[in-house]
């Protein structure tokens, strides 16, 4: 009898809580319409493509499909390929430095661009530069490369024109190994410094106003209420984007590099995806261009979850 009294006591309040569940689903289902395009998106591209990672595993054949292509003998055949080619040292420190370059120069910019942006208090100008510093995320990397020759060729560029004129020596900013990886960081800040603002900035208009009236009454500037207010209200989010481009550390921008290297910035310039382009898509060995990719997402995986560690043991949230 009590051991009924106990199933009772124990199923009514699992049975409350679908209900609640159920009544909720429905209360916001239009939220979840909502949500099912996008759902369907990472299932088709992001999630049914890892059933490909068999791929570095076997000796792909086109004739056999992905399922009755033979293992490969060992199992790690496409891995120490990798691990064992002349290039790999060559190819994970390009990959790595350019990497950090764009994670520790392409992170401040940003945050000082919502600031200011968040700051003006002249609404018309704020939303034209606004406009204006989001356009350049919308253009191919074709487009800059061109940009870039407009103004940073030995030849016909902008700039060295200034310095021919000014009696000075031009400089190959686009062949010269010792000013490229500049070139690719400055680049590619320009293109996302505006694009990268907006999480920033919808961060900041989250802050509770009261915050800043209060500091104001106290006799604090705008760059006290900035140091005080502003950046510790966005920390959070700082933190969370630290961690999601950690995740992408082995990710130096495959288009950008593919499209503006060239033979003499090889040496500085050639990092895993453009590699595993040449070697394992143009040349049709899928196995090593499988286990690459495999590769990276483990790395990438390691990071995420230490960043978040990290991040969780100095007092912040985390992604999860």
């Amino acid at each position: 009898m009590e051991r009924a009294i106990d199933i009772r006591s124990t199923a009514h309040p699992q049975k409350k809580a679908a209900r609640s569940l159920w009544k909720a689903v429905l209360q916001h289902q239009m939220l979840y319409w909502m949500l099912l395009p996008g759902l369907a998106y990472f299932i088709v591209y992001r999630y049914v493509p890892m059933f490909g990672a068999v791929l570095a595993f076997k000796e792909f054949d086109f004739s056999l499909g992905i399922l009755a292509s033979p293992w490969a003998d060992p199992w790690h055949k496409h891995f120490t390929f990798f691990f064992e080619s002349p290039y790999f040292s060559q190819l994970l420190t390009n990959t790595l430095l350019i990497s950090l370059y764009k994670l520790v120069f392409g992170t401040i910019p940003p945050i000082i661009v919502a600031v200011l942006f968040n700051e003006c208090r002249t609404l018309w100008f704020r939303n034209v530069v606004q406009t204006l510093s989001f356009m350049p995320h919308f253009l191919s990397w074709v487009i800059v490369y061109g940009i870039s020759i407009a103004f940073l060729s030995e030849t016909t560029g902008l700039f060295n024109r200034w310095f021919t004129e000014s009696g000075l020596d031009p400089v190959p900013f686009l062949t010269s190994s010792e000013w490229f990886r500049s070139v690719l960081v400055g680049t590619d800040m320009w293109k996302d410094m505006g694009w990268g603002a907006i999480i920033y900035l919808a961060a900041m208009s989250s802050i509770d106003p009261t915050l800043y009236e209060a500091a104001r009454v106290d006799g604090a500037g705008r760059l006290r209420m900035i140091w005080s207010i502003t950046l510790p209200g966005i920390r959070n989010i700082i933190v969370l984007m630290l961690i999601l481009k950690l995740g992408h550390l082995l990710d130096a921008g495959f288009e950008q590099i593919y499209v503006m290297y060239n033979v003499h910035v090889m040496p500085v310039s050639d990092i895993i995806d453009t590699w595993v382009f040449r070697v394992g898509l143009e040349q049709m060995n899928f196995g090593l261009a499988s286990a690459v990719g495999l590769f990276k997402s483990l790395i990438g995986l390691v990071l995420v979850v230490g960043s978040n560690a990290l991040a969780k043991r100095w007092g912040d949230e985390g992604l999860w």
